[in-house]
């Protein structure tokens, strides 16, 4: 395992200054292996930033900053659709036997999983998002129903 205190204090000045250039963790990961034959991984960059103190000025919050100047962007809520449906994903999400998403009759939408000990969770994809006990019920039926089509 690689750490800071192995590197000169040019080569800290180095990553420093790429760093204000806006260089990714990826870029000093880079240059630190170009510039000064030190070949690291991925993670031991990522360690020797935080430990350096090192800020890494990432393009997402400099697109943000740009959009704060324009106007929001209104997102569109679900269309209701008044009936609860059910999918179950290919590939089950990490921790889950099975997962998949339901959309209930209000237009809201949520994430829910089984875990290997048989026990159920719904994520809304909204926060503090609740569907009725109809939609529940409902949800329970057809969730029941396609996982004894499918053999679970």
């Amino acid at each position: 395992m690689f750490s800071a205190s192995q590197l000169t204090e040019p080569q800290k000045s180095d990553l420093q200054q790429w760093a204000s250039e806006g260089a990714s963790i990826a870029d000093l990961q880079k240059r630190l292996k170009e510039e000064h034959g030190i070949g690291i991984t991925y993670m031991d960059a990522r360690f020797m930033v935080l430990d350096l103190g090192i800020e890494i000025i990432e393009e997402k919050e400099e697109a943000n900053e740009e959009k704060a100047t324009e106007e929001p962007e209104v997102l569109e809520a679900p269309a209701p659709t008044g009936e609860v449906s059910v999918s179950v994903d290919s590939v089950a999400v990490p921790g889950a036997m099975v997962s998949g998403k339901a959309t209930f009759s209000d237009g809201g939408t949520a994430i829910w999983m089984i875990d290997q000990y048989g026990r159920p969770a719904l994520d809304p994809d909204t926060p503090g998002y609740r569907p009725t006990q109809e939609d529940i019920a409902s949800f329970q039926k057809k969730l029941s129903d396609i996982l004894r089509q499918q053999g679970i």
